[in-house]
């Protein structure tokens, strides 16, 4: 189920560092309305947090520390930012041919992440406004004075320090990024070494975006760059690489599956359909083709098709839980939320730790309306905000859920819930006060309530 992600980019692209680029989905992963759009998916985001830990283990991280952002973007690309936060384009995904290329990618942001990269090109970019502030003074007083004698030289050059300084503190600001890059690209080969994984695949990343930039780089002057050029990086790693012991160890047969099956699954829900039927043609009877062309039957409308085509799957890996979770989605946005319920606790059976799963769950069970799926339906959806907080949707079926049972106050805590987790403050305090109001003082239902109405938004621009 790929969901909206809703208010979360809100704050949080201060100091932003890190892309790997030289930096330049309808249904099922559905696109937020703001962008860069976040995508959630319990399938990706399991995947890549697998490949996150070996690294996060490596560079001394807890991964429990870390957030993750999947951005519904189809550039090759990820970054940091924040502090603990790392977003990875869907883009990236679906264009690296084998787990180690994205892992390559993953290791180098951990290293922004694990040199504090962003705080330090916050205060980076502090000592540039400050300097180029000096200069400009400086420049200027100096061309007051020139005009002041008379002298038109001298009025010239006063001008020329105040827009010389300003070039130079740039040069100086994107001196200090490509340094920071080359840690991150060193920083990943010994992430990548300790953790028993090649760095084959980061080098072929490099040698992507090599050819990619092969025109648009000749030329360019590497001084005004904010990454280092794909060629440099690629002898300088090379080198590094090639001596580790694990330089020609392969991703395992198994992930490589995984990593297969969420390419097709992310290029069937968010890319053009013709694009998507050239990559996984009716011919290709691989577990990720039949896949995707059940997505992209059930993201065109035709959902009696996807429904034969997912049940296929199924009886080709009846554990495997996000082919249950695909076929609830598809039965519950067709309305047919009774047939729904079965499907997704068979995906919940098999994936219990999954949040998202446990809220799709929640929902079809609010449909039914009755008091025994009310109760299930309050239970799953706990259970699920717990781990994923940041969904909207899931704290609505909440709502609907204790009102059914009659319970106003905790339906109305949990609408703010969902408000605040909207980004809408005001409404949210004003709700989360009338239902403290009726909860016991220093109750967790009141607690709860009371985080909302003591929360002070962060000053615009902070």
């Amino acid at each position: 189920m790929l969901k909206s992600a809703q208010r979360i980019m809100r704050g949080l692209m201060g100091g932003v560092v890190g892309a790997v680029l030289l930096a330049p989905m309808a249904s099922g992963p559905v696109a937020a309305q703001s962008r860069p759009a976040l995508v959630r998916d319990a399938e990706t985001e399991a995947l890549i947090q697998d490949y996150l830990k070996p690294i996060f283990k490596a560079a001394g991280l807890r991964s429990s520390s870390i957030e993750l952002y999947l951005v519904n973007s189809p550039a090759f690309n990820a970054f940091v930012a924040s502090g603990d936060k790392i977003f990875v384009n869907t883009g990236a995904i679906i264009d690296s041919q084998t787990p180690n290329e994205l892992i390559g990618v993953l290791a180098h942001e951990t290293g922004h992440l694990a040199g504090n990269h962003q705080i330090q090109l916050r205060q980076q970019l502090e000592t540039a406004r400050t300097m180029a502030m000096i200069g400009s003074v400086v420049g200027m007083g100096a061309a007051i004075a020139g005009a002041a004698s008379g002298s038109g030289d001298a009025a010239r050059a006063g001008g020329g320090i105040a827009m010389g300084s300003g070039e130079l503190v740039r040069r100086g600001l994107l001196a200090y990024q490509r340094s920071e890059e080359m840690a991150a690209d060193r920083s990943a080969l010994t992430y990548l070494d300790k953790s028993g994984q090649s760095a084959k695949g980061m080098i072929r990343t490099f040698e992507r975006f090599s050819d990619n930039t092969l025109f648009s780089s000749r030329g360019a002057n590497p001084y005004l760059q904010s990454h280092p050029l794909p060629n440099e990086r690629i002898d300088l790693i090379q080198g590094a690489a090639k001596k580790s012991k694990f330089y020609n160890t392969k991703d395992s047969p198994e992930l490589q599956a995984r990593h297969d099956m969420v390419r097709a699954k992310l290029s069937a829900f968010s890319e053009d359909s013709m694009l998507v039927m050239r990559r996984y043609p009716p011919s290709d009877t691989s577990m990720p083709a039949r896949y995707a062309r059940a997505i992209l039957a059930y993201r065109t409308g035709n959902s009696r098709n996807a429904l034969d085509q997912i049940s296929s799957l199924i009886k080709s890996r009846p554990n495997f839980p996000y082919f249950y979770e695909l076929q609830g989605q598809v039965l519950l946005e067709s309305g047919r939320a009774k047939e729904a319920v079965a499907p997704l606790r068979k995906a919940v059976a098999a994936a219990p730790k999954s949040g998202l799963l446990r809220i799709m769950l929640g929902q079809a069970l609010v449909e039914l309306g009755d008091k025994k799926s009310i109760d299930e339906a309050v239970k799953n959806l706990t259970i699920g905000l717990q781990t994923d907080p940041d969904m909207p949707i899931g704290y609505r079926s909440l709502a609907r859920a204790y009102a059914m049972r009659g319970d106003v106050a905790m339906a109305d805590l949990a609408t703010a819930q969902g408000e605040f987790a909207e980004g809408k403050f005001k409404e949210a305090k004003a709700r989360a006060k009338r239902a403290q109001g009726q909860f016991k003082t220093g109750s967790p239902a009141w607690l709860r309530a009371d985080d909302i109405v003591s929360y002070a938004p962060p000053a615009k621009g902070k």
